[in-house]
């Protein structure tokens, strides 16, 4: 059983096809046990040699980790003065209210508003970090869920979703995988 005893076989029917009629020696250390040997590693050094492609590929990718440094974020100028706009409305109404210090308390509140201005600007570009995101398909540390992610590698056309294949099975992984060779790619070692 194996190769070995196949090609022996091999012999044997081919030595009866040509008409040879007398039993043939396939014992240990026979012509036909050798040369069966050596056919056989023939084969086997052939294909360790040779370089298979795969000419078609479609398959699931899981990833496993997703790590992400700290970002800097930019802030909107209205988020930063949002909740200082009630204060400085408020402070304009008095100024209203008071007589004749109205247009004194309302430039002392744009005065107010344009130092609070500049005083945040240096926030609006990267003023704030976002924490980096450390995630694995087995959940955050310390928290419940994991990293959810699909997509898929493909080498031959592309499938255009991972629901146009199925690779779970054997079927499909016949239906979606293919590894050729080349006479091309062995022309060195025939």
């Amino acid at each position: 059983m194996g190769l070995k005893t196949d090609l022996i076989q091999a012999k044997v029917k081919a030595a009866r096809d040509s008409g040879i009629i007398e039993p043939l020696d396939t014992r240990p250390g026979s012509f036909i046990e050798r040369e069966a040997e050596y056919t056989k590693e023939a084969i086997v050094n052939f294909m360790t040699d040779a370089n298979f492609t795969i000419t078609q590929l479609k398959a699931p990718v899981i990833m496993e980790e997703f790590k992400t440094p700290d970002q800097s974020v930019n802030v909107n100028l209205e988020t930063l003065l949002g909740d200082k706009a009630p204060i400085l409305k408020t402070l304009k109404k008095i100024g209203k209210i008071i007589p004749g210090g109205g247009e004194i308390i309302e430039d002392l509140v744009d005065e107010l508003e344009a130092s609070i201005r500049l005083a945040v600007q240096p926030l609006l570009e990267g003023g704030a970090k976002l924490p980096g995101l450390n995630l694995s398909k087995d959940g955050q540390q310390g928290k419940e869920g994991g990293l959810i992610s699909q997509g898929y590698v493909y080498i031959g056309e592309d499938p255009e979703s991972q629901e146009s294949f199925d690779v779970t099975d054997s079927d499909g992984q016949r239906d979606y995988t293919e590894v050729k060779l080349f006479r091309d790619d062995v022309e060195g070692i025939l």
